[in-house]
């Protein structure tokens, strides 16, 4: 008895010692992380992670910012046909084609980044004709227009147009000639008549279809929409003019300076600055992916519930928005605001009088 009592004690002192080893070991034990002074190489250089994967996270983000299409030729190539404007009927499009001197009329820009130092030579001389169709397409096989990849054939001709982040977010600085400089990323481009480079698509059928209107009424609303100036919600609930007549598109905002604001929009009402990736990549530029709203099914977006848009579904394997969504969120947010200044963005005296 008395040695069945002492197994017994030993057993349970035994318990308490492995408890008081689990409580005290007890995040390590449990996988909860490494305890302090733990030789666990694999944690050891976790800064250099962080500082890795912010890198990688910036490169990726503006890759898919100033390069990704989301697949959206599809629309704007295959189905608006807007290349075959630009590329006219002298290289197997139709009309005139789009010149560079009426690009840069319409507030495209070019990445000086990407031309030859002969070519940016000749630009500045006047050297190169900005009347010739062929050289925007040039420019495009160059990649250098901002915003927009043009496709080719082998035989080079122009095969399909999509647009990404860019077209509406990034300017230059005009240090070659006005239109034509570095990239400024973020910055809205104040320049851009979106509107009329949408009228100027051979096949807008599908859109005055979608809104339920005549193709020259479509063609009307977007020519007067301006430099600058995007309706974003048109395609939602088909209101295309406001309570006064005016048009109903509104500035293109600025894509800087967004970090620490968790609402992306002007009226902040729609969503954070992912959510709103998401709907203008899905919705706006016509890309392949996945969104979800039901708020769009509803009889103040009758646009956007009869055609589905509140719920687009793709399979994953073809998804070409969602996996990017992260880094370019991540690369928004490093994008800084420029400072303001003063003479040029604000007036002085006006600031100190408050």
């Amino acid at each position: 008895m008395r040695r069945r009592i002492a197994i017994r004690g030993a057993f349970s002192l035994a318990v308490v010692v492995l408890l008081v080893v689990a409580i005290w070991r007890g995040p390590a034990v449990l996988g909860q992380g490494p305890r302090q002074g733990s030789p666990n190489h694999s944690f050891s250089h976790f800064d250099e992670h962080i500082d890795d994967n912010a890198h990688d996270m910036v490169g990726e983000g503006r890759h898919t910012f100033r390069f990704d299409t989301f697949g959206d030729e599809v629309f704007w190539g295959d189905t608006l046909q807007l290349h075959k404007a630009i590329e006219g009927m002298r290289f197997g499009g139709v009309g005139p084609g789009l010149s560079p001197r009426a690009a840069l009329a319409l507030g495209l820009k070019v990445d000086r980044r990407v031309l030859p130092e002969r070519l940016i030579r000749q630009l500045r001389r006047g050297q190169v004709d900005l009347d010739d169709p062929a050289v925007t397409l040039a420019l495009l096989r160059l990649n250098a227009v901002v915003g927009v990849t043009g496709f080719f054939n082998q035989d080079g001709s122009l095969r399909s147009f999509g647009i990404q982040c860019a077209l509406c977010h990034s300017t230059v600085d005009n240090s070659v000639v006005f239109g034509i400089g570095h990239r400024l990323d973020g910055w809205a481009n104040r320049d851009l008549n979106v509107g009329k480079i949408i009228a100027s698509a051979p096949n807008l059928q599908p859109v005055a279809d979608l809104l339920g209107v005549s193709v020259p009424a479509l063609q009307a609303v977007l020519s007067g929409w301006g430099p600058g100036k995007f309706d974003a919600e048109v395609l939602l609930d088909g209101k295309a003019i406001r309570p006064d007549g005016a048009p109903a598109a509104t500035l293109i905002p600025n894509a800087f300076g967004l970090a620490g604001f968790n609402q992306h929009t002007w009226t902040g009402g729609w969503g954070t600055i992912t959510y709103w990736n998401a709907l203008v990549a899905n919705i706006e530029m016509g890309g392949r992916g996945v969104f979800f709203d039901p708020r769009l099914n509803s009889d103040q977006f009758p646009i956007a519930a009869r055609a589905g848009f509140w719920n687009l579904r793709v399979d994953p394997d073809e998804d070409r928005i969602t996996p990017k969504l992260p880094a370019l969120h991540f690369y928004q947010l490093a994008i800084p605001a420029p400072r303001p200044r003063a003479g040029i963005d604000f007036d002085p005296e006006a600031a100190e009088r408050g």
